[in-house]
Order: structure tokens, then C-alpha cells, then sequence
């Protein structure tokens, strides 16, 4: 049984991060006006948000900038356009993933930008580049996370592994991160208990980004709370790529902090979420993601049958299970 303080108690080691422009722009191609951008962040402001991780620091030869927005590329002069010097209490994230960033040449000093965290993503198999990358960052100045993803994928063994070499590097956070949304509470319970035994061991930090293909990224996050990790990503309206993230108005509702406050949050969605999905932005939970997530699948499928407009998901199972 878990400790009831460990869900009904202040918590002054959470930190709430906002990853809507980052894991919300992969469903948009990062088209956010400016406006948009501007407000969420007052919204974060107000709402008492810990990070707003502003996108990725993606490699220009390796993505066409005309075919993405600015939050794809997260330059730090497009950032100040936003947040100006930044003097509040509210930092700034972005990610770096392991093969799709120029990480040497993109991310510079942190003494030079208004960037506070740099979040490198990676996989398992990639784990050498993202120390290299985690050490990098670390030599500019920044903090640094690192997202181990596809997780429901990996072999225990692997994960130790992996694990002690992070431990090792200078990294502050590890994420556990369920890519597919094919995790259920109990298996996000023990998880929880062996990366909290690497950071215990090494004195790091453990955070969890949740997908909700099963309708469960909320609750493996709260789950997440109740296990020790305190570092918990959430987007405004659940936005994200697929079946998207656990929604940033579930979690601060849940949160007993009283720094945090749900209303702003709210008000945001309100004005500005809504007109997205009128504008036909697509993402949310539905069936098809419902599929995938079962079948402990990346998403990709998934997302071409929205692209497509299909409805017909029994041929979908058929055609995916197929593919198992």
C-alpha cells in the first residue's frame, strides 16, 4: 500500500513541466501564432507551471525549415521574442533527440541563452550519444533530463544497464517515458521502483511523460506521484502526438501544491485550445490508438489512419495485428 502523504501531502519536489509546444506541435507541424505561444506562456506563469519546454532543437539539414514551424527548431532569439530575459520563476525547456540535432554546434552556452534544460531524448540502443549529449550540455551550464523511450519495449535487463550508465553521466533527471501508451499502473508502479533505485543510488532525480492511447496517461502519472517521481510532464488539453499526453488541467487539479493553480489553465483552453480542434487540429484518444497502444505498437499507424480519415477499425486490427 502506498503512503498517503505521498498523494495527499505538499510535495515541494514536484515540478510540473509544459510540453504542449513540443509534444502538442508534432500534431500541427509546430504551427503556433505567436499569440498562441505568448499566452500560454502567461498562462504557465500564472498557473504556477515549474518548465514550459518550448519544442525541439531539431538539425536544419536535416529538417526543411519551410515545413515547420519555430518550435521545431527553438532558437534562442525566437525564444526571447517570447519570453524577452525571462525573469520569473518559470523556466525554459527544450529536447534534443539523439540522431535529429546538430546538439555541438545548436545549443550554446548557457550563459548565452534563455534556455534553462535541455531535455535529451533517446533509446536504448542510443544511450553512448545521449551521454555525450547529456555531458555537452551539462559543460554549457544547463540542467539536463533524459527520456529513455519505448520503454514497454525493453528488457529489464536492459534498463539496469542503461540506468547505471546515466547514473553515471552528469545527468539530473531520468524519465521514464511510455512512448505507446501500453502501460498499465502496476507496471508503471514497479518501473517507478527501479529507476528510483538507480537515482537513489546515484542522486538524480525520476520524471514521467505518459501517453494515452489507453486512457490511462493521467492515471499512470498520478500513479507516478504516488511511487516517488516528481518530475511530471503534462500538456494543456492533453495535446500530443496520437492519442496525446496526460492533460496539464487533470494533473494541477490533482496536485496538493498550493503554488499550483488550474484556473488559468482552464481559461487558456478556453480560448486557445478550442479554436485549434475548430481549426482542425486532430489528436485525442479514439480507437485506433486504442489499438496500437494494446498491442504495445509505436503509433505511426495509428496516425496515418486519422490522416486518411479511415473509420473502418476492425480492418485496422486485421491490418496492425498482422504486423505483431
Amino acid at each position: 500500500m502506498k503512503e498517503i502523504s505521498k498523494l495527499l501531502d505538499f510535495r515541494p519536489d514536484i515540478k510540473v513541466i509544459d510540453a504542449t509546444l513540443r509534444d502538442g506541435g508534432l500534431v500541427n507541424d509546430f504551427y503556433f501564432t505567436d499569440e498562441f505561444v505568448k499566452e500560454l506562456y502567461k498562462a504557465n506563469l500564472r498557473a504556477g507551471v515549474d518548465y514550459m519546454e518550448f519544442g525541439y532543437k531539431a538539425d536544419r539539414e536535416m529538417f526543411d525549415e519551410n515545413k515547420f514551424g519555430p518550435c521545431k527548431f527553438c532558437d534562442d532569439d525566437y525564444i526571447r521574442s517570447i519570453v524577452g530575459n525571462n525573469e520569473t520563476d518559470l523556466k525554459i525547456a527544450v529536447m534534443a533527440d539523439v540522431g535529429r540535432c546538430n546538439y555541438k554546434q545548436d545549443i550554446r552556452e548557457r550563459s548565452e541563452s534563455p534556455i534553462d534544460l535541455i531535455r535529451v531524448a533517446t533509446y536504448l540502443h542510443t544511450i553512448p550519444t545521449a551521454v555525450d549529449m547529456i555531458e555537452d550540455a551539462k559543460n554549457k551550464g544547463y540542467e539536463v533530463s533524459c527520456n529513455i523511450m519505448a520503454i514497454s519495449n525493453a528488457q529489464e535487463s536492459d534498463m539496469k544497464v542503461a540506468l547505471d550508465i546515466l547514473g553515471k553521466s552528469p545527468v539530473d533527471v531520468f524519465y521514464i517515458v511510455d512512448s505507446f501508451g501500453a502501460l498499465y499502473p502496476e507496471q508503471i508502479a514497479r518501473i517507478a521502483a527501479l529507476y528510483g533505485e538507480y537515482a537513489a543510488k546515484y542522486g538524480k532525480k525520476v520524471g514521467i511523460h505518459a501517453h494515452n492511447n489507453q486512457q490511462l496517461a493521467f492515471a499512470n502519472t498520478i500513479e507516478a506521484v504516488g511511487d516517488g517521481v516528481d518530475w511530471l510532464d503534462a500538456t494543456y488539453s492533453a495535446m500530443g502526438r496520437g492519442a496525446g499526453n496526460c492533460a496539464m488541467e487533470l494533473l494541477l487539479g490533482f496536485l496538493k501544491n498550493p503554488k499550483y493553480n488550474v484556473y488559468p489553465v482552464i481559461q487558456f483552453i478556453d480560448t486557445y485550445m478550442s479554436a485549434l480542434k475548430k481549426d482542425g487540429v486532430v489528436w485525442g484518444y479514439d480507437l485506433q490508438y486504442l489499438m496500437t497502444g494494446l498491442l504495445n505498437q509505436h503509433p505511426r499507424t495509428a496516425i496515418q489512419f486519422t490522416k486518411e480519415n479511415r473509420s473502418d477499425y476492425a480492418e485496422f486490427y486485421k491490418e496492425i495485428i498482422a504486423q505483431d
